[in-house]
């Protein structure tokens, strides 16, 4: 089954207040069924009124963290795609309030890639982060530095035990 295969018909809803950021993850996902929010209030409204399998929600502009918490409590995947607020507290910080995969805007084009190990994930009854840190610690370690993980050494030893991939 290809990436695309994995999320054909999804339902995905996109939070973010640039529009080219929505316009761009709209086509990445042209195979999904996109609806798209630009404000918090906006998002807000989706999430508590139409199902979706998953969200995309930028931190800064459209109140994140709190749009996090509604997707959970709504059972709606969510995955995180910032660029302002990058950083290893943000990650640490959406992963322990439920996020499933944290992205930076700098790999967008790679989106289809992350939602589909999620969809697969979820499928095979596997953590929905198993492969997170196979896919991003490269690039965490050239920003970031080698001890990247140092500053929250025990979240992240439990993080690799936990969602081996």
């Amino acid at each position: 089954m290809s990436e695309t295969d994995a999320l054909e018909g999804k339902s995905v809803l996109i939070v973010d207040d640039e529009p080219d950021v929505l316009e761009t993850l709209e086509q990445l996902l042209s195979m999904c069924r996109v609806v798209k929010a630009s404000s918090f209030s906006q998002a807000k409204e989706f999430l508590e009124g139409e199902p979706f399998d998953i969200a995309i929600l930028d931190i800064m502009g459209v109140d994140g963290y709190e749009l996090l918490e509604i997707a959970n409590k709504r059972k709606v995947i969510a995955v995180i795609l910032t660029a302002h607020a990058f950083s290893v507290e943000d990650t640490v910080k959406s992963f322990k309030g439920g996020a499933a995969s944290y992205v930076p805007k700098e790999k967008i084009s790679q989106i289809v890639t992350y939602l589909s190990d999620i969809v697969y994930a979820r499928e095979k009854g596997k953590s929905l982060r198993w492969r997170w840190l196979e896919r991003l610690n490269d690039y965490y370690e050239k920003v970031f530095g080698p001890d990247w993980q140092d500053k929250d050494k025990e979240f992240w030893e439990k993080f690799r035990k936990y969602y081996r991939y």
